[in-house]
C-alpha cells in the first residue's frame, strides 16, 4: 500500500500551556515562551507502531519533523517527496500534500488538529482517504481516529482488509473566538476517511435546549452540595462544567481549565504547571470533566493541561465526570485519549457519572 505521510510538528503544543492552539505564529511563540513541548512526532510513532509490519507500505512523505525522522530507521521503504524548511508553516503541510498527491498514494495519514484537517483538506479534496492522528488542542472533525494506537490499527485494517470509505466532516473552529471563551464552529468541508466507527471519532455536534439547561442546573446544584471544604477542586471545559461555576459564583472559563478552594477562583485558564504547583499546596484534589459532545472523550480533547502528570498526581479515583442524561444518550462510551497508553488503560473500564441531583450512572470507557 502507498501511503502519504504529514505531520504538524507544532500541533498540540498550546494544549497543556492553556492556550487553545498553535494557528498562528505569535501564539507558537506565545507556546514556547510556557514551556510548550512537542507531541506530534511522539503521537505519529505510536500510530506507526500500530501499524504492523512496515515491509506492506510504501510511504511518501516530507522531510525532517514532518515525516522523515519518524520513519527513518524503522526498516520502512520510503520517499522524500517534499523538503520544508526548518520552521513550518500551514503552507508547508499544504505543499506537502500536493507533492504526495502527485506521487500517487492509496491513503494519506497525516498528524494535527483541526487546523492541520483544513489544509490537508485544501489540497487532497475527496481524491484519496484520509486519516487523522489526533495531535491537536482541537479535534472536532469525523477525519481523526480515537487515539494515535487507533490510526494505526485503522491503517492496517485498510490494508488488510481493504475497509470501505465515507464522506465525514471537517469542521471550522475560530481560535480567536475560542480564546474569548466563545465557540465558533461551522462545516468547512468533507475528506473521505475508512468507514470504521470504532475507530473513527465522530464530529462534535451541538448540544442544548431549555431541558438541557434543567439538567445543567441540577447538576451543578448537587455538586456545589458535595464539595469538600479545603479540596482543591480543577474544574475543565464545557457548558455543564461552567454551570457548576455559576452555582459556585465564580467566573468560570468556558473553555479553560480553572482551579476552585472553598468557593474561591485561585486560578482561571490555567495550565499544566500551574495546576502542579498548586498541587504542591493542595495535595487533595479532584479532577472535574464533562463529555465532549458525541464524541464521549473526557480527556485528551481540549483540556490537555489535565496531562498525564497532573492525572497521576490527583489519583483515577479522584476524577469526577459530570454529564447530562440527554448527553449521555448521545455518548455511549466515555472516551480517553491522554498521550499515556498505560494511564489510558487505567482508566478503561467503566465509572459513574453524575447526571442528575443525586444520580448517577455507570458508563463504560474506552
Amino acid at each position: 500500500m502507498r501511503v502519504g505521510l504529514v505531520i504538524n510538528p507544532i500541533a498540540g503544543m498550546g494544549g497543556a500551556v492553556g492556550l487553545k492552539g498553535t494557528d498562528t505564529p505569535a501564539v507558537l511563540e506565545k507556546a514556547i515562551e510556557k514551556g510548550a513541548r512537542p507531541i506530534a512526532q511522539g503521537r505519529t510513532e505510536e500510530a506507526i507502531r500500530a501499524a504492523g509490519e512496515l515491509v506492506g507500505y510504501e510511504f511518501f512523505t516530507a522531510g525532517g519533523a514532518m515525516g522523515e525522522d519518524v520513519l527513518r530507521g524503522r526498516g520502512a521503504r520510503l520517499t522524500i517527496v517534499y523538503s520544508p524548511p526548518e520552521v513550518t508553516s500551514d503552507n508547508d503541510t499544504r505543499e506537502a500534500c500536493r507533492s504526495i498527491l502527485e506521487a500517487g498514494v492509496d491513503i494519506l495519514l497525516f498528524t494535527g488538529g483541526d487546523g492541520t484537517a483544513r489544509d490537508v483538506m485544501d489540497v487532497i479534496g475527496e481524491r484519496v482517504p484520509v486519516i487523522g492522528v489526533p495531535s491537536g488542542v482541537k479535534m472536532h472533525s469525523g477525519v481523526f481516529a480515537n487515539t494515535a494506537r487507533d490510526a494505526g490499527v485503522l491503517l492496517r485494517r485498510t490494508r488488510v482488509e481493504s475497509l470501505p470509505t465515507h464522506r465525514t466532516e471537517v469542521m471550522d473552529i475560530d481560535e480567536d473566538e475560542v480564546r474569548l471563551g466563545r465557540i465558533s464552529a461551522s462545516l468547512y468541508g468533507y475528506m473521505l476517511a475508512p468507514e470504521e466507527p470504532a475507530l473513527m471519532q465522530p464530529y462534535k455536534l451541538a448540544l442544548g435546549g431549555a431541558s438541557e439547561d434543567e439538567h445543567k442546573e441540577a447538576l451543578a446544584k448537587y455538586f456545589v452540595d458535595k464539595m469538600l471544604a479545603g479540596t482543591l477542586y480543577i474544574l475543565g471545559p464545557g457548558t455543564t462544567i461552567e454551570a457548576v461555576g455559576a452555582r459556585m459564583g465564580v467566573d468560570k472559563t468556558l473553555l479553560g481549565v480553572d482551579l476552585v478552594v472553598d468557593g474561591i477562583l485561585l486560578g482561571k485558564d490555567v495550565d499544566e504547571d500551574t495546576i502542579l504547583r498548586t498541587l504542591d499546596s493542595f495535595p487533595d484534589a479532584r479532577i472535574v470533566v464533562s463529555p465532549i459532545g458525541a464524541q464521549g472523550f473526557i480527556f485528551g480533547r481540549g483540556n490537555q493541561q489535565m496531562s498525564p502528570r497532573v492525572i497521576e498526581r490527583v489519583g483515577v479515583r479522584n476524577i469526577m465526570v459530570l454529564a447530562t442524561p440527554f448527553k449521555l444518550r448521545e455518548t455511549k462510551t466515555l472516551r480517553v485519549d491522554t498521550g499515556d497508553e498505560a494511564l489510558d488503560e487505567q482508566l478503561r473500564g467503566y465509572g459513574k457519572v453524575l447526571i442528575g441531583y443525586g444520580i448517577q450512572q455507570v458508563v463504560p470507557t474506552a
